[in-house]
């Protein structure tokens, strides 16, 4: 049986999510967010869940130590045989050489956006505040103007999708995952798609790079 292990790297807004949940419902495989698994762990109050909620509670980082051990766990899971996505892990050069020690990936995939159309994609996006629908004022407005389809709730901008914001967390992602990049083109394993159409013709292009590699 082939094994598809994937790492997904993209910047907010480069469509990275779409493309996990295309790659998981096609190659049944599932979606990893070491996010996930600790707010999991936290929840059900694991021992590593309680080892890791007295450093959230203090407002800091976990330990890569006690995220790797949740992520072990998780991949030894069943549904892992077939393969997995890795979602937002590793962020940078120690969390990639930890991830090595206990399983090999098999190919990343860096999905390049152009900087101005990732901040015109985020700051046109709009929130409903009456049931969460969101909209994109170019790409999938409402019929009427900041007003939902679904209930007629006002439509509103997030904090976090502002202009100044995005290109701040847009700076953040580029400085800490350049090093990853690099690392991974040294190794053989990273393929960087550009994202410059629809969804429909990256989805293709992921599928063709899968295919690819793996078939």
């Amino acid at each position: 049986m082939t094994q598809i292990k994937l790492i997904l790297l993209g910047a907010p807004g480069s469509g990275k999510g779409t493309q996990a949940k295309f790659i998981t419902e096609k190659y049944n495989i599932p979606q990893i967010s070491t996010g996930d698994l600790l707010r999991n762990a936290v929840k059900d109050q694991t021992e590593v869940g309680k080892k890791a909620k007295v450093f959230m509670d203090e407002g800091k980082l976990v330990p890569d130590k006690l995220v790797l051990e949740l992520l072990e766990a998780r991949l030894a899971e069943p549904d892992c045989e077939a393969g997995f996505i890795l979602d937002g892990y590793p962020r940078n050069i120690a969390q990639a050489t930890d991830l090595e020690r206990i399983t090999e990936i098999d190919l990343v995939i860096n999905i390049e956006v152009d900087f101005n159309l990732l901040v015109e994609r985020i700051t046109g996006r709009r929130t409903c505040k009456t049931c969460g629908a969101i909209y994109h004022i170019i790409y999938s407005p409402p019929k009427r103007k900041a007003l939902c389809n679904n209930c007629s709730g006002e439509l509103y901008q997030r904090d976090d999708d502002t202009e100044e914001t995005v290109k701040k967390r847009l700076k953040t992602y580029e400085t800490q995952t350049k090093p990853l990049i690099e690392y991974f083109l040294k190794k053989g394993k990273l393929r960087t798609l550009v994202s410059d159409s629809t969804i429909d013709m990256m989805r293709l292009k992921v599928e063709s790079l899968l295919k690819e590699t793996f078939y």
